[in-house]
């Protein structure tokens, strides 16, 4: 028994919605196994960050925290009001100081550190990663926010 060109249509109709269907799926979960979160110290002690997953760590490489063992660098990174400890192994960018911007790319171990794979600098005197400037600028907010929660509220407007 043929078909009715009208018959034929829908099929073909079906056939096309379910490949892009499909091409669709595979972008997106493509997309989703490449993308990589950025965390700060605060959300990471919070207990927000995934473990075994690969995400970013950004802030400030604390001062004197930096410690050298072969080619095996320990250091903690600081939104200013929480820090996460951070291994790597491998040669760091020439940009890379205490008390300098620092985004780290790694999983957070069961042990709390931070297992680094690419440790990136800032470039220049001025430049920070967004997420980091932000983050650290929220972190100094929330310190100060609970270094006055002893003074009383003021009534807004007045």
């Amino acid at each position: 028994m043929a078909m009715k060109p009208r018959h034929k249509r829908i099929a073909l109709l079906v056939g096309v919605l379910a490949a892009v269907g499909v091409a669709v799926s595979l972008v997106l979960n493509a997309f989703n196994s490449n993308l990589t979160f950025f965390y700060t110290p605060t959300q990471i002690a919070a207990k927000e960050a995934p473990l075994g997953r690969t995400f970013r760590v950004g802030g400030m490489v604390e001062e004197g925290t930096v410690v050298r063992d072969g080619i095996t660098v320990r250091f903690l990174v600081t939104d200013t009001a929480k820090t996460v400890p951070v291994r790597y192994e491998g040669v760091l960018p020439d940009l890379f100081k205490e008390g300098k911007g620092v985004v780290a790319q790694g999983q957070l171990g069961a042990d709390g550190v931070f297992v680094a794979r690419e440790v990136l600098a800032k470039h220049d005197e001025n430049y920070m990663p967004p997420e980091a400037a932000e983050a650290m600028k929220r972190a100094k907010e929330m310190k100060a926010g609970a270094g006055n929660a002893n003074l009383p509220a003021l009534a807004s407007g007045q």
